[in-house]
């Protein structure tokens, strides 16, 4: 039996047009594997006693994993809005790529993207993070200070655009 845990608060229904895409993509794909993995499983299960079959327990596994996340998408997905990119130019909002200078002068390019679609290598942030909630609103020049495990910290946001700065070579 499990361990309890709360039920997570509702995440943002909002997602930019390639987030979606994306996820369309992703059922797609996860469809066509769980067709190769049932073909696998039931080799598996061909070969004899299931109980000390290790390929039968690992694609079985394999099977719910990709079954909980075809469920997941499919229920998530009807319900996610999408948002046009925005006509404001000098602030921020959804979908906006944010470049930011911290107090030691470094910088740091943040996306607002939806709660489905955060990766944070890409620097894609939530909009319903602290540091996206703090900069909604807000223009170039500006400044924010956000407190984060206990440290207080100030960003200056130096420019704020709706193009892929990685693609303005």
């Amino acid at each position: 039996m499990g361990r309890w845990r709360p039920p997570q608060p509702p995440s943002s229904i909002y997602i930019t047009l390639e987030g979606f895409a994306t996820l369309q993509t992703e059922l797609k794909s996860l469809w066509k594997r769980r067709s190769d993995v049932v073909k696998a499983l039931a080799a598996a299960a061909a070969e004899g006693d299931r109980s000390e079959n290790a390929e039968y327990i690992y694609r079985k596994k394999e099977l719910g994993g990709i079954d909980r996340r075809i469920r997941f998408l499919q229920k998530r997905i009807p319900t996610l809005k999408v948002v046009p990119q925005s006509a404001q130019r000098d602030e921020i909002f959804f979908g906006a790529w944010i470049t930011l200078e911290l107090e030691d002068e470094s910088t740091v390019v943040y996306r607002i993207v939806g709660a489905d679609e955060t990766d944070a290598k890409r620097g894609f942030i939530s909009l319903d993070s602290p540091m996206a909630r703090q900069l909604l609103g807000k223009k170039g020049d500006d400044t924010i200070r956000l407190t984060t495990g206990g440290v207080e910290r100030e960003y200056y946001i130096c420019v704020v655009r709706y193009t892929d700065p990685t693609d303005e070579g």
